[in-house]
């Protein structure tokens, strides 16, 4: 069925919004080019990028709603209906999910009555599965509001969303702290995040994430070098050292090792 034109913002809703736009698109040499902020800005206001946020979007950059729905239904990262104050996401991709990220959603939908993009009825929780969020060394990896809950298992997880209905205070295991969906947005649409000292709070890579390029240097003391098929593991060498790596020397490869050729041994029908 064909849809009513969508509902106009309040008028100070709508004089605060275009302020905060006028910011934005300020940053771009091209005003289209602020699309993907203002989605964001717009989702800060109502949790969610409705068909209101989107008309204005395409009033403030000259486009039709049709190119800001484009947009707006390409990234996972815009909600397209109401969602809670704590979006959870539960990396599922290859290794969180051996490690025990199936294991950890299948728990949270239980526990939480809600299936896969679903909120639960006080609107505290939004659950969904999510791909790799390059956490991998950390698996199986939660997400809260895109700040890392690490090495997470179902009861943990379990624990973790309890206090977040609960409203008690939950301390991710690196970054940020926890703020609602909404502030996250506006963040994310480029605004400053005032709060006292969580810029600071941010920090860097864990410890997990350098251990390769400790290794790289060769300052992993116990740490062990793979070498070629066949060839027995040594010991990495110290600070300094001279150690072999895939950039030294050519290595054999599958189509130059008789022992592991590559392609189908057969030709195809035989």
């Amino acid at each position: 069925m064909p849809q009513l034109p969508a509902p106009a913002y309040p008028a100070e809703v709508l004089t605060r919004l275009e302020a905060d736009a006028k910011e934005v698109i300020a940053r771009y040499p091209g005003s289209r080019s602020a699309l993907l902020p203002l989605l964001h800005l717009v989702q800060s206001e109502e949790g969610y990028v409705s068909r209101t946020g989107m008309a204005f979007c395409a009033d403030q950059l000259g486009l039709t709603t049709a190119e800001v729905t484009a947009v707006a239904t390409f990234y996972t990262m815009y909600r397209r209906r109401p969602s809670g104050d704590y979006q959870v996401g539960v990396c599922t991709n290859t290794l969180c999910a051996v490690m025990g990220g199936d294991a950890i959603f299948d728990q949270l939908k239980e526990h939480l009555g809600v299936g896969n993009d679903e909120t639960t009825e006080d609107g505290k929780v939004t659950l969904e599965h999510i791909e790799c969020n390059a956490a991998c060394d950390f698996a199986p990896v939660v997400m809260v509001n895109w700040e890392f809950f690490d090495n997470q298992t179902p009861e943990s997880a379990t624990q973790l969303v309890d206090d977040l209905i609960a409203g008690r205070t939950v301390e991710p295991t690196r970054g940020a702290p926890l703020c609602t969906y909404k502030d996250t947005a506006r963040m994310l649409a480029g605004f400053p995040d005032t709060r006292p000292g969580a810029v600071e709070a941010s920090g860097g890579a864990g410890a997990a994430s350098l251990v390769g390029l400790k290794l790289a240097r060769g300052e992993g003391a116990h740490a062990r070098v793979v070498g070629q098929r066949g060839e027995t593991p040594r010991d990495a060498p110290q600070k300094g050292a001279e150690h072999l790596s895939s950039h030294d020397a050519p290595q054999q490869t599958s189509a130059s090792d008789p022992e592991y050729p590559a392609g189908p041994a057969a030709e195809e029908g035989e």
